[in-house]
């Protein structure tokens, strides 16, 4: 084996930054993670620019927007939106449905993290979709992919769910040349396309 690895790229959240009421979100904001998963990704982040000043080590931490695409995992929300809505069961939406999240199709996230080891050493960047909506425009953009209409069930908000989310994406922009190609709709339609090649 041997050698050094040219860069540690760390895939961080934005749940680090909670509820923060400022927005978009940009990497200098104050970070008050709401839920265990935020504090852990945050302690990451930090590990990062610890090791990255006292040895030297090139570490980048990519601050990931709502993931989703093909492949995605079943207990993640679209998939389980999906699923859920090719065996015309009920898709439960916890809280209003008005709180906002900034989608982030997995192929730009790939592309941000090939990118990413040309950043600068411990630094932090964002990486969203360069959209903000509500889950209940996001569901609507979903039954139009789909050519159904969901059968919503409201419930209670969870704790530790973040209320809004957007990325700031200059500073990706300006270390990365990162740009999202790929809209919501696009990216619900190749995912939607998945779950039915599962299905069958």
């Amino acid at each position: 084996m041997g050698g050094h690895a040219k860069a540690v790229v760390y895939a961080s959240s934005s749940s680090v930054y909670g509820d923060c009421p400022v927005m978009p979100l940009r990497e200098d904001a104050m970070c008050q993670p709401v839920s265990p998963y935020g504090v852990t990704k945050l302690a990451g982040e930090h590990l990062c620019g610890l090791y990255a000043k006292a040895h030297g080590l090139h570490t980048v931490a990519l601050r990931f927007f709502t993931v989703f695409g093909p492949r995605q995992r079943p207990d993640m929300a679209f998939h389980r939106f999906m699923r859920a809505l090719m065996r015309d069961e009920p898709i439960d939406v916890y809280g209003s449905g008005q709180q906002t999240r900034d989608f982030t199709f997995v192929n730009d996230i790939v592309d941000a993290i090939t990118r990413a080891p040309d950043g600068p050493s411990g630094s932090v960047i964002n990486v969203g979709g360069g959209h903000r909506v509500t889950l209940l425009e996001a569901l609507d953009l979903l039954a139009d992919v789909a050519g159904r209409a969901p059968l919503l069930r409201m419930k209670g908000p969870e704790p530790g769910d973040a209320r809004d989310t957007w990325a700031d994406l200059r500073r990706a922009h300006e270390y990365l040349g990162y740009a999202p190609r790929v809209g919501l709709r696009d990216g619900l339609a190749a995912e939607w396309d998945w779950i039915r090649e599962q299905e069958t």
